[in-house]
């Protein structure tokens, strides 16, 4: 009898665990492209086994942010508004600006609209680790 439950048990330790971890290098790619590449692995829609009502185990890990390539027009063109609720008070920033004072903050940002816009979309951005 015990024997059986041991076996039983070794069955369950022995599942494999389809968590990834995906690393990669930011140096010298566009900064659109790398974030849509991103968002698409965050999904988990890079793995056979996708399903869409599924957070995913997939963690992506991005070195070398600060040597990505942003062209210098959309540094100085692309503007953030966000309006505070007072009339009059919608408040702009450029995106050099944003860049400057945190580029990995900045970047989630850039991630987060490209996720479903669903209760998922917070646990798989806790998935994204971005070292400078």
């Amino acid at each position: 009898m015990e024997k059986e439950k041991n076996k039983e048990k070794e069955k369950k330790g022995n599942k494999t665990n389809s968590a990834t971890t995906i690393r990669i290098n930011a140096e010298g790619q566009q900064l659109g492209r790398l974030a849509s590449k991103v968002a698409f692995c965050l999904q988990g829609k890079n793995k056979a086994d996708y399903q869409p009502n599924k957070v995913g185990e997939t963690t992506v890990i991005i070195d070398n942010l600060l040597k990505i390539n942003i062209p210098k027009k959309k540094l100085e063109q692309k503007i953030y508004y966000h309006h505070t609720g007072y009339i009059g008070h919608l408040k702009e920033k450029k995106l050099k600006d944003l860049w400057e004072e945190n580029p990995a903050e900045t970047f989630k940002s850039i991630v987060r609209p490209m996720l479903p816009k669903n209760k998922l979309r917070d646990r798989r951005l806790k998935k994204l680790i971005i070292n400078l």
